[in-house]
């Protein structure tokens, strides 16, 4: 559904598992510092609303988008998290830098998840423009970084549950 037509960070908070007994990193990109510390923020209060308590919440910033893999990758061996969210944002410009940047980070993310079976979380805005990057970080299209807590939440909670299964799904 296109974002033009509702507030995508709405949500069911009863089919939300507690995140009490988990733990997050979130790595913010420096890079539209205005755009990246509101998602942030976004996601922080969502942890913390559906119970992840604050020491259990891991943050790293780093200079821009590009850096967020590998921040992750240092975040997780570090701190050992249930899910690492990362969030950035890259504007399109006057060059075709930002798909150079989104298709690296995405990747680097999705390898870093298959790799481990660890939930990491593209919480990156990908904008034509400021104006748009500002609706989706608490404006009227909501703010993604509130679904990045969501998504950690509900993936972790989906590794915790079938962690405990004796039966194994894959390879």
């Amino acid at each position: 559904m296109a974002s033009v037509l509702k507030n995508l960070s709405e949500y069911k908070e009863e089919h939300i598992p507690s995140a009490e007994e988990m733990r997050f990193g979130i790595i913010v990109s420096d890079w539209n510092a205005n755009i990246t510390h509101a998602l942030y923020e976004g996601c922080r209060e969502t942890l913390i609303k559906h119970g992840a308590k604050e020491d259990a919440i891991f943050t790293a910033q780093v200079p821009g988008a590009f850096e967020l893999p590998t921040a992750a990758k240092i975040m997780a061996a570090y701190h050992n998290p249930d899910a690492v969210i990362c969030l950035g944002c890259v504007i399109k410009g006057e060059t075709t830098h930002n798909e150079y940047i989104n298709h690296a980070v995405a990747t680097g993310l999705t390898n870093l998840g298959i790799a481990t079976g660890k939930p990491f979380i593209y919480g990156v805005l990908t904008p034509n423009d400021e104006t748009q990057a500002l609706d989706r970080a608490g404006g009227k299209h909501g703010n993604k970084g509130v679904e990045a807590a969501i998504t950690a939440i509900r993936m972790a909670a989906m590794r915790k549950e079938w962690s405990k299964s004796k039966s194994k799904i894959g390879f």
